[in-house]
């Protein structure tokens, strides 16, 4: 079974892939780090503690996961196995990767996913741009889609016809330049949907007018402090509603989420999560929701 979308209701599959598989070792990392725009070099043996600790959390509350395979073509980014892909009820959307270093990912994926059973729907072809972090289920029948340096106008109109028939309402949400276009910034960057009427968000970067539709969606809006937004404090993966996966050293937000009744599980995120700018919703493709 597959289908995913909502970004909140239970997580019964997952895709991830392990650090041995996207990193390969340290000698691998030294020499890449760099070409892939990470703040630092990721400690290789920190970075299998660190992916054990979340592999564990994912392992005691996911039915299913799934481990993608090492590849030749795919790089360090590659363990950040959300943006390559987004699975609808059809099927897979294989995205088109504007950050060049990633453009084979969505191949590669593809012929992974035919291996467990999922078809592919469709996918985003140059010139349209399109990863997965900016798009956005607020609920079954409602999309949100970044529009700036990883996905442009192009790759949102080929997404309008792919998702014809399951989208209501879609809703483009223009992306500030923010740190510029080297950095990796996403909606999701911005925006966690951790139960259908709460939201943890970094309203500093949000458009006035996509703040207020939240709003008028009766969503609450919890609010991430700069301190937090710099360790990816904005990006939460919901396990189910109210049960999350998040970075450890935030603890503004943290507490904030807990104080809204979300039971919260921290992973260490020094060396996978903060060099390579991908966070808990980064590091994982939900397969099946429901």
């Amino acid at each position: 079974m597959y289908g995913c979308q909502s970004m909140v209701a239970k997580i019964e599959g997952v895709i991830i892939k392990r650090p041995q598989d996207a990193f390969i070792g340290p000698q691998h990392l030294a020499n890449f780090w760099r070409a892939f725009n990470y703040t630092a070099c990721p400690d290789y043996e920190k970075t299998l503690l660190e992916f054990a600790h979340f592999e564990k959390v994912l392992q005691q509350h996911v039915a299913k996961i799934y481990y993608l395979p090492r590849h030749e073509k795919a790089g360090l980014d590659s363990i950040y196995t959300h943006d390559p892909v987004k699975i609808t009820r059809r099927g897979a959307i294989l995205m088109n990767m504007a950050k060049p270093l990633r453009a084979a990912e969505p191949q590669v994926l593809q012929a992974w996913l035919a291996q467990i059973g999922i078809p592919v729907l469709g996918k985003i072809e140059t010139p349209g741009y399109m990863e997965g972090g900016d798009v956005i289920w607020l609920n079954a029948r409602t999309l949100a889609v970044g529009r700036g340096y990883r996905t442009n106008a192009e790759g949102i109109r080929q997404l309008k016809v792919l998702t014809t028939g399951m989208v209501d309402r879609f809703i483009e949400v223009p992306l500030p330049h923010a740190d510029g276009a080297e950095a990796c910034l996403h909606l999701m960057s911005l925006i966690s949907l951790i139960d259908r009427d709460l939201a943890v968000v970094y309203s500093r970067y949000l458009p006035v007018f996509f703040r207020q539709i939240l709003i008028e969606m009766g969503i609450e809006l919890i609010e991430v402090p700069d301190d937090d937004y710099e360790r990816l404090g904005a990006n939460v993966l919901a396990l189910a509603p109210r049960l999350c996966l998040y970075p450890a050293g935030n603890p503004v937000t943290l507490a904030k989420m807990i104080r809204a009744g979300t039971q919260v599980f921290t992973y260490p995120a020094e060396e996978i999560s903060l060099k390579g700018t991908g966070g808990p919703t980064c590091l994982t493709c939900p397969v099946l929701r429901k």
